[in-house]
């Protein structure tokens, strides 16, 4: 699977050790040195995946990310961060960012997760159907035909189109936010463990925290849910994890 890379990171040392490791891969790497740099080259070039750092001159790397979703593109970005406080960790995911690492790190993991979300983006809504190699474990059904879109209430994820609605109004979500709620909403009510919601972002390479998924979800009420501090959609199980559901049923039933 070779890719187009571009790797944003001002610490020279740093950048050739990454360029060097993602070459030896078979990918074609572009090394910049700031973030307005790498916000032109992204534009210019329209890469695979992008190697962001986060302290970098000129603009850093969570304000390059949160232009780049901004302008709505979708092109996959991986941050290296020295931060380690979990706030900080969390608020690149929140802007955007489809996983991180901090600093120091093994290279042989960067190329796994450079892998993983080149499978991932791959795998995507412009793929055929019929040419998507899902693990066997996978719960999002393989889309053939417009009939098929998954309702839950009000809820519609179309998987084809990679389409989201809430009772007609769009709804524009990260891939990663997607892929969950694709997932939920091919099984409604069933319980997944963030374990299992991993699985839908990164296959078998289990390389990110439960807390990504925290995010996703956090993220995914807010733009699903009427009030996101109190989900009457996206519920959690405590103790266990997240459930999809149609409200209006629950409070029919809750009536009858």
């Amino acid at each position: 699977m070779c890719a187009n890379i571009v790797v944003a990171e001002d610490d020279a040392k740093q950048a050739e050790l990454v360029r060097r490791y993602l070459e030896h891969e078979g990918h074609a790497v572009t090394v910049v040195e700031d973030g307005r740099t790498a916000l032109e080259t992204v534009r210019h070039r329209e890469p695979d995946l992008v190697v962001l750092d986060v302290m970098m001159p000129g603009a850093d790397g969570l304000d390059v990310v949160r232009i780049l979703r901004a302008e709505r593109r979708e092109v996959p970005v991986l941050m290296l961060t020295a931060r380690s406080t979990e706030d900080d960790l969390l608020l690149g995911l929140d802007l955007g960012a489809d996983d991180y690492m901090t600093k120091p790190f093994s290279p042989r993991e960067l190329t796994a997760r450079v892998r993983t979300l080149l499978r991932r983006n791959r795998r995507g809504p412009d793929v055929p159907p019929a040419t998507v190699s899902a693990p066997a474990h996978a719960s999002v059904p393989e889309v053939a035909a417009d009939d098929e879109v998954l309702t839950v209430g009000v809820l519609r994820v179309d998987p084809l189109r990679h389409e989201v609605s809430v009772a007609g109004t769009p709804v524009e979500c990260t891939p990663g936010e997607f892929r969950l709620l694709a997932a939920m909403a091919a099984e409604p009510d069933r319980v997944f463990t963030r374990a299992r919601l991993l699985e839908e972002l990164h296959g078998f390479d289990k390389y990110i925290s439960g807390r990504t998924v925290d995010v996703h979800v956090m993220n995914l009420r807010k733009k699903i849910e009427r009030v996101p501090r109190r989900p009457a959609r996206l519920i959690t199980v405590f103790g266990v994890g997240y459930k999809l559901t149609d409200p209006a049923k629950n409070v029919r039933h809750a009536s009858s």
